[in-house]
């Protein structure tokens, strides 16, 4: 396995390397958008960050945020060993489903409480999120759900070869 060799951040960015594992939430202000199908499902400045080391943070929308009829209820569920039982939705936006694209965490564990009522989503099952103007980069892999903006810089995990880390 590769040891990965942390990138300097620059002024006003943060090293996905200094965040901790326990992951920790984030309280955001961050002017966030999530468009599917040429319409913007979901909008908001009230939005939690999950920050987990090696890991893009992970937005997370209040459910209030997202448009009527812009998340479906679908089968299936995992586990975190972090945030609990995740459920999962299907994004829906102008003729586009995404499915299972979104998730939310019923009831989680010790330390995540702030995380009910909130949605994540799949940035690369999206059209496009938007973080305070800034499109965004999906995390590599297409299993985590990590945004890259400017404001971070990696290595990220997702790429191949980075599994291990």
């Amino acid at each position: 396995m590769r040891r990965p060799v942390p990138e300097r951040p620059g002024p006003g960015q943060e090293s996905v390397w200094d965040y901790p594992r326990p992951p920790a939430l984030d309280a955001s202000r961050e002017s966030v958008e999530v468009w599917l199908g040429g319409v913007r499902v979901a909008a908001s400045t009230r939005t939690l960050r999950v920050l987990e080391t090696s890991h893009p943070p992970t937005y997370y929308l209040p459910h209030a945020d997202f448009a009527g009829g812009a998340l479906r209820r679908t089968h299936g569920s995992s586990y975190c060993e972090w945030k609990g039982e995740a459920l999962y939705f299907d994004v829906v936006g102008g003729d586009v489903e995404a499915a299972g694209a979104a998730w939310t965490y019923p009831h989680p564990t010790p330390g995540f409480e702030a995380l009910l009522d909130h949605v994540a989503v799949m940035p690369g099952a999206m059209e496009r999120c938007v973080v305070d103007g800034e499109v965004v980069v999906p995390q590599a892999g297409g299993f985590y759900g990590g945004w890259i903006t400017g404001r971070v810089v990696g290595p990220f995990k997702g790429e191949p070869g980075t599994w291990g880390w």
